[in-house]
Order: structure tokens, then sequence, then C-alpha cells
């Protein structure tokens, strides 16, 4: 409201406004951009310890910001006495049936088995055998080897594979099984009770990495809300990750963070069923396993997090740390986003300086210069908009919120 009395019209930026310099105490610079992007202002943990820098890549593309906490260390057998043994035996006797439980599992038996010499006579083996996938990555590994995939789970389960092995003909019949943690032991198991020669190939196992500090750091981080989500790639970074919490007494808390404001975020079924057995209600999964899907979908479950309001006039685009003020983006430190998340809780309204100070600093006797140099960093760095941030004498502060006459139509950049 104007000094009049009279509503302020609502500012809405051309998308060819210039954006600011990069100043640290504004925000910054994008020229020429068009809304957040979808990931934009969140910061995603990440669990995996292969592959992670293209996960990373991924979300960055989305916006996000990463922090990378391996709880998972994949140790590859390519010397193991065990897997040589194996692939010497599938190779000189050929199995009838051919289990592929992961992806990179199969390619990294077939390239050590042709660093042996063996490559030729292992694809040999398993040309005629009947090869039953785990999933899509497991599915194209064996096609791309040159193989045909009889059957796919529908689930990317093993235990949904087990039946239909189960309805054949078993008993003295070959199977080759690539394992991939303790599920694979269920089905060698149960295969060998039906009467079938089971040969395990032991590719890689996963176990806890030698060095959990940066793990500890992620689980610190989703316990205190500084990350948004994490994501898992398999079902024994989702366990590892809970281990090490509850080596630092944090497994509680990490699992309230997920069942709140942290969202974990898992590759597929198979990992998010473990998401699922360590407390987590209501994890995010693709239909298919697949990294940038995962992300899609993590994006989507995001998406109504984002907040279109207006301050002093102008309509601002709020999502996790990022403002997008039009002219500009201002990226908010921890401190400052939490003001402003809580006085946006209580559009108008007065939140008292005792409740800031408790909960930004544990204690409502805490020092108030603290809070009023955060208000004061947030003004400056919301310009002009800061206006809306308005001090109430010996009571606290409120935030002059107001909603967009229109919804605003500038989605995020898929």
């Amino acid at each position: 409201m104007s000094r009049t009395g009279r509503q302020e019209p609502v500012r809405r930026s051309s998308p060819a406004t210039p954006r600011a310099g990069n100043d640290p105490e504004t925000g910054s610079a994008h020229p020429g951009r068009v809304g957040l992007g979808p990931l934009e202002g969140y910061t995603i943990g990440i669990t995996a310890d292969r592959r992670w820098e293209d996960q990373a890549e991924l979300l960055r593309r989305r916006g996000a910001r990463v922090q990378h906490g391996p709880s998972i260390a994949t140790q590859y057998l390519a010397c193991d006495d065990a897997l040589r043994e194996a692939t010497a035996s599938v190779a000189a006797r050929p199995p009838d049936y051919l289990v592929a439980t992961t992806g990179i599992g199969m390619r990294a038996w077939l390239e050590t088995a042709q660093a042996w010499g063996m490559g030729g006579p292992l694809l040999d083996a398993l040309g005629p055998a009947r090869v039953v996938a785990r999933g899509p990555k497991s599915s194209a590994a064996v096609q791309a080897a040159g193989l045909t995939v009889w059957e796919t789970s529908p689930n990317e389960r093993l235990d949904q594979l087990l039946p239909l092995l189960l309805d054949e003909p078993l008993q003295g019949r070959r199977v080759a099984v690539q394992e991939a943690g303790a599920e694979a032991h269920d089905i060698t198991d149960a295969l060998r009770a039906a009467g079938a020669d089971v040969v395990e190939v032991p590719v890689y196992r996963w176990r806890m990495p030698d060095d959990t500090a940066a793990a500890l750091r992620l689980v610190e981080a989703a316990c205190d809300g500084r990350v948004d989500a994490v994501t898992f790639t398999s079902a024994p970074a989702v366990q590892n990750l809970f281990a090490i919490a509850a080596g630092a007494g944090r497994d509680g808390a990490l699992r309230r963070a997920f069942n709140a404001s942290v969202v974990a975020t898992c590759v597929g079924g198979v990992c998010a069923g473990a998401a699922r057995d360590e407390g987590v209600g209501d994890p995010v999964e693709p239909a298919v396993g697949r990294l940038g899907l995962m992300v899609r979908a993590l994006s989507e479950r995001l998406e109504p997090r984002r907040r279109c309001i207006v301050l002093a006039g102008v309509e601002v685009v709020v999502q996790g740390f990022a403002v997008d003020l039009g002219d500009r983006v201002a990226e908010l430190p921890p401190l400052e986003q939490a003001v402003f998340a809580l006085l946006a809780e209580r559009p108008g309204a007065v939140v008292p300086r005792s409740l800031l100070l408790q909960r930004l600093w544990g204690s409502s006797a805490a020092d108030p210069h603290l809070l009023e140099a955060t208000i004061t960093r947030l003004r400056r760095r919301l310009g002009p908009c800061g206006a809306a941030l308005r001090p109430s004498p010996g009571r606290g502060y409120r935030l002059d919120v107001a909603m967009p006459a229109v919804a605003s139509s500038a989605p995020g950049r898929s």
C-alpha cells in the first residue's frame, strides 16, 4: 500500500531486463535469463562414489548446488581369483540361464574377461543361454554385448524373476548369476534348492568407504536442514548412510529430516525399498531406474515449494535460497534464508525478536545485534524489495507480502 492508502501496482520485469553484476551483497548475475532453473536455490547431497560427477552435472544443469558425501565404495574384483575361476568355469561349461543383476556388473565382467583373453569364449558360452535381466541397465549391458534378453523384471527386483526361473526345469541345469549384494545370495540359494547347478560370478562388492568424514558432513547437513534432498543410487548407499549416522548418534535425526523437509531421492525400486526399511516414509523414485529420470522426479517433487509473492510492489519468485527479483537473483546465505523463511511463514504478522533469536541462534537471550546485522544484510541483498522487511520497535519484524494478481507464468527451465 502507498502512503495514500492506494494499492501500489505490481511491477513485473521484462525477460530482457539486464540483471545486476556479481555483487555478493545483492546477488548473482544472470543476464538475459528467464525464470529460475527447476533446482536453482536448492542444495542436493550425493551419496554415490561411482559416476557421481555425472550425477552432479545433471543436477547443476538444473541449477542445483551439490554436496558430495559418498556413503559407499565400489570394489572391483578384477584381480580376484574367485572371479577368474567363475569366468573360466562358465566359458568351459556354458550355462543354460544367465541372471544379469546390474549393468555395471555385466560390463565389468565382460571387460575383465576380455583383458584375461577369455572375452570371446565367454560370449560364445553365454550366447545360447536364456538371459534374465533385473532392470533396464542390466538389460542394456546384455544387449550391448550382442546377447539376447529373455525376460526382464517388471520392477527391477530379483524376487520378481525368481518365480519365472523356478517355473523352468532347473534340475541339473546350469545357471550363472552375476552377483550384486545380498539379494543375489537369496536367489542363488533358491535356485540351488530347486536342483540347479549355480555358478556365482562375484564381479564387485559394495563396502563402507575408508573415509566417512564427507558422508558424516552430509548427515549433519541433512539433519540441520542445510540440504534439500539427498540422492541414492543403490540400496547399500542408503543402509551405509544410516549406519554412519548411527555411529555419530544421528540416525534418529536423519530419519526425522527425511520425513520432514529433506527429500530422499532413489534411483529405483530396490533403493527406495531400502529407504523405506530405514524408516523413510515417502522417498522419490522414478518409474524407470535412470539418473536423468531420478533428477526429473526430484525436480517435480520440489516444484510445489516455489512461491510467487509481491514485495514492495515487485513480483518475485522464491525457491530455496534463491529469490528471483526480476533484474537479478539474490542468493541468500543460510542465516538470511532462515530469517526470510520465518517471516514469510507469517506474512504481514510481527514475528517476535525472541522467537527469531531462539530459532536461529538457539536462545532467546542471544545477542539481538546478531539479528539486527542479519536483517540489515538481508535488506541490502533484496534491494528495493527489502523495503517490505519492516521493524516493529520493541517487538520484532514483519514481512509485508502480497500475492500476485495473476499467478506467475514463468516456469523454471526444464
